[in-house]
């Protein structure tokens, strides 16, 4: 594996990954989509003279082939991951997420690549039935995100069955970091904190969520490219250990030294058979396949997410006092 394809590569995990390829030693192509303005995303600082950058989008199947042409393994990650904008925008939902995914499968099956990684979510799973969640617990579409990862997954999985391809579904846990969208927990509280705003507008705080610091999010994907046995599995990337929003909120003003009062944004939560109430992960079988295992504790993770996030240059980018959904 020298020749690599990232897809949503100027997304938040797929910048990073895509740095953690060249660390690597590996020639990347990075697909950043398509925009008049020429903008890679978090890739616009980007300049490694094994990296290759276009733009483009994997709703046309025509591009899918154009950019897989020439790489021997694709790590899929474009897709549409906001929630509250599935409410709204479904139908977009279905055009990226499934079938931008077919697009890529298509391709890579009619170009023989040697691998291709297509990234779940565990939204999938909705609220867990039972803990820790391993591969096979129930699907449960909560929201028109999640429910089109669900049919991405099971395209994905189709592929493999019918048709051989040594194709993988990663399913990472919640993952936070640098440059995340502020419409997740932490980065909301974070920047809203670092803005000086005299109160924090969160949406439901009793939810509990298994978080994963990007870097090690990455090194999960990397692990399984490297890895054989890995074709036509699923496979979790998971910390095994969950946290509430709560005291997620309380940890993040402790380590910024915030004395915080905080109120509930109606337009942060979910409607309530939507809200996926506990993720706590199971990634003994990608321990089995890999030796992986994450590295950075919760409370490291969220230090290093501070102070990129209190950087006046990085912060300025993200507008606290607007909702983002």
């Amino acid at each position: 594996m020298k020749d690599v394809l990232v897809t949503g590569a100027d997304g938040f995990i797929g910048s990073h990954l895509t740095e953690l390829l060249l660390e690597e030693g590996y020639h990347v192509r990075a697909l950043a989509q398509y925009n008049s303005f020429n903008n890679w995303g978090w890739l616009e600082q980007a300049r490694h003279p094994n990296l290759e950058v276009v733009c483009g989008d994997v709703r046309d199947p025509d591009f899918c082939r154009h950019i897989v042409r020439g790489t021997d393994t694709v790590f899929h990650l474009a897709a549409l991951i906001a929630i509250p904008y599935s409410y709204i925008a479904p139908d977009s939902y279905v055009d990226t997420n499934i079938k931008g995914t077919l697009n890529m499968l298509q391709a890579a099956r009619d170009l023989g690549i040697e691998k291709i990684l297509v990234t779940s979510t565990s939204e999938v799973y909705g609220t867990a039935m039972y803990v820790p969640i391993d591969e096979k617990h129930p699907r449960q579409p909560q929201s028109p995100y999640s429910a089109t990862k669900i049919g991405a997954d099971a395209i994905a999985k189709s592929f493999y069955n019918a048709f051989e391809l040594p194709v993988t579904i990663v399913r990472p846990f919640n993952t936070y970091g640098p440059r995340q969208s502020a419409r997740a927990i932490i980065p909301t509280v974070i920047s809203q904190i670092a803005s000086g705003a005299e109160e924090i507008k969160i949406g439901d705080l009793s939810p509990t969520r298994d978080f994963n610091y990007v870097r090690d999010t990455c090194r999960g994907f990397l692990a399984i490219a490297r890895a054989d046995g890995t074709a036509g599995e699923e496979i979790n990337i998971a910390t095994g250990t969950e946290v509430s929003m709560k005291e997620t909120m309380e940890t993040i003003a402790r380590l910024m030294g915030a004395d915080i009062r905080w109120t509930v944004d109606p337009a942060r939560l979910r409607p309530s058979k939507s809200e996926v109430r506990r993720l706590l992960g199971d990634a003994s079988k990608l321990r089995a396949l890999t030796g992986w295992k994450p590295e950075t504790s919760l409370e490291e993770g969220l230090r290093h997410t501070i102070g990129w996030f209190t950087d006046p240059e990085n912060l300025k980018m993200y507008k606290s006092d607007i909702y983002n959904r």
